[in-house]
């Protein structure tokens, strides 16, 4: 199964298209914040999360139950694929539904693997892998950068490590990031 969950009008062919609003016409009418969700253990081969999780969750437990959920319906070796605005973006900051700023960095926090490791080195970072009982792994992420930078980096106006910069301290620099977690079960 293939879930594209909180689907809105952005409907997608071989998915279960999911969203809480009726309006958009969904498959299936989900509320992802009510737990547990409609599906059986160990389904979804696939997820798609775009521009969802940032309005989920604004209390940490509710988000965390979200995490939680998700990694129930995934199957082993499930991808997920997740989209956000950049929370120093507008896109971000002028939705009053944005609840909760997302960075791909705290993905890491729900991999068993990085853990360990955290653990092993006497770092202070949460196991929330570990009280979950979840494993995501990051595969991959790419940064959409705002039109304005993209250009300015093309001409040679500014190189890489200016943007990054750039990214690290400004808004309007990154629009968005595309986030691929691969699921570790068993």
């Amino acid at each position: 199964m293939k879930l594209n969950l909180g689907c809105g009008d952005n409907k997608r062919a071989g998915f279960v298209n999911c969203d809480n609003q009726a309006g958009c016409n969904p498959d299936r009418i989900v509320d992802l914040e009510s737990f547990p969700w409609p599906f059986d253990d160990n389904v979804a081969d696939e997820v798609v999360l775009s521009h969802v999780l940032e309005h989920l969750g604004e209390s940490s437990k509710v988000y965390l139950g979200v995490i939680k959920e998700l990694y129930r319906v995934c199957a082993p070796d499930a991808v997920v694929h997740i989209t956000v605005p950049h929370p120093r973006h507008d896109d971000f900051l002028t939705d009053p539904t944005h609840v909760r700023p997302i960075l791909p960095e705290q993905f890491h926090m729900f991999s068993k693997k990085q853990t360990a490791a955290w653990r092993a080195g006497h770092f202070a970072n949460t196991p929330l892998a570990d009280y979950l009982d979840v494993d995501f792994e990051v595969e991959d992420v790419q940064w959409t950068i705002e039109g304005y930078w993209m250009q300015r980096l093309q001409t040679g106006e500014i190189d890489t490590g200016k943007l990054t910069e750039l990214a690290r301290t400004q808004n309007n620099v990154l629009k968005e990031a595309k986030i691929t977690l691969r699921v570790k079960k068993g």
